[in-house]
């Protein structure tokens, strides 16, 4: 840049931090504006907020309830709630932008007859990327390993996929952990993580009350594709209760669950959350109150015509504010 903007140090002063939100039902507040632009389908509503002194930023995904994603909002659209207060929206933009994603990928036993079709999902995700996204790979068994560190090659993640063989138990939290530890160094603002998976933790080291604190910390939205066999009497305690961990999870970062009953099903699901990942709104206001690192909760609302609704918001729930 030739010269600085009045704006730039504004700009220095963004820093990135959490936001939390639950999946809420838009209210109508009008009709959307006729002429809109043609929109990127490439991209799609998300969950996260950062949050620095100056400026909240929210990432928004919203669908309707057959998780098709409404495209063409405009600010005007929108409504954000701080500690129910409403915020004057300041910037507004919906693109697609680089991601850093991992994928969490379940090599236990019990993934044995799934795990080809799971490995072809995984990699529908990989093939929608953006030429700037990268990617990273844990893989769990009896224990959590990182397979593959950050990379943009997609074959080079492909291999690593494919060299990696079921067997043991499941150490679903200790992957995230893994996960959440290596999102960290992640280079791209946008950020997720997507877990692939059949059940329920049962030979972790962390417990969900550490998970559920580290992901209200975190940057990045949790998404899951769960294949989950209900049917199966033999599944253990754990396993029948992954589904609901998986989904309490998704929620606290503003992902979601994609529950899988046949195999044949993977390859749907992995093109909804390749978008869901993608097309996404983000709105920035100034938030208010003091530096005193307290929970802020935040609420989405977003305005409609009739013929459009129900509609889904899905938005973290607050943030933490900062501490002087």
């Amino acid at each position: 840049m030739a010269q600085r903007s009045k704006a730039f140090p504004l700009f220095l002063a963004l820093i990135a931090v959490a936001l939390l939100a639950t999946p809420i039902i838009a209210q109508v507040a009008g009709p959307l504006a006729p002429g809109r632009p043609p929109v990127d389908h490439s991209q799609q509503f998300d969950k996260s907020i950062q949050v620095d002194v100056e400026m909240v930023l929210v990432n928004v995904t919203v669908t309707d309830l057959q998780d098709h994603p409404l495209m063409g909002l405009q600010k005007d659209h929108f409504q954000i709630f701080e500690n129910d207060i409403e915020q004057e929206i300041l910037t507004f933009s919906h693109e697609d932008a680089p991601m850093s994603i991992g994928l969490l990928f379940d090599m236990s036993a019990s993934m044995a007859t799934k795990v080809d079709k799971a490995r072809r999902a995984a990699l529908q995700i990989l093939k929608t990327a953006n030429p700037q996204d990268d990617f990273f790979l844990v893989s769990f068994g009896n224990r959590a390993e990182l397979t593959s560190g950050f990379t943009s090659n997609i074959e080079e993640l492909q291999g690593q996929m494919m060299s990696v063989r079921p067997k043991g138990r499941t150490a679903l939290l200790d992957a995230i952990f893994l996960g959440i530890g290596q999102m960290k160094n992640a280079r791209n603002r946008k950020r997720a993580l997507v877990v692939i998976s059949d059940g329920g933790d049962n030979h972790s080291r962390n417990d969900e009350a550490r998970i559920r604190s580290d992901l209200k910390e975190a940057d990045c939205q949790l998404y899951a594709m769960g294949i989950f066999d209900d049917h199966d009497m033999k599944r253990t305690r754990e396993e029948r209760m992954g589904p609901a961990l998986l989904s309490e999870f998704a929620e606290l970062t503003g992902g979601r669950v994609f529950p899988v009953s046949s195999l044949d099903e993977l390859s749907d699901v992995a093109a909804k959350i390749s978008m869901e990942l993608r097309d996404r709104y983000v709105l920035g206001y100034k938030p208010g109150g003091r530096h005193d690192g307290a929970w802020r909760t935040i609420k989405v609302e977003v305005a409609a015509p009739a013929s459009l609704l129900p509609l889904r918001v899905f938005a973290r729930s607050g943030y933490y504010a900062p501490r002087d």
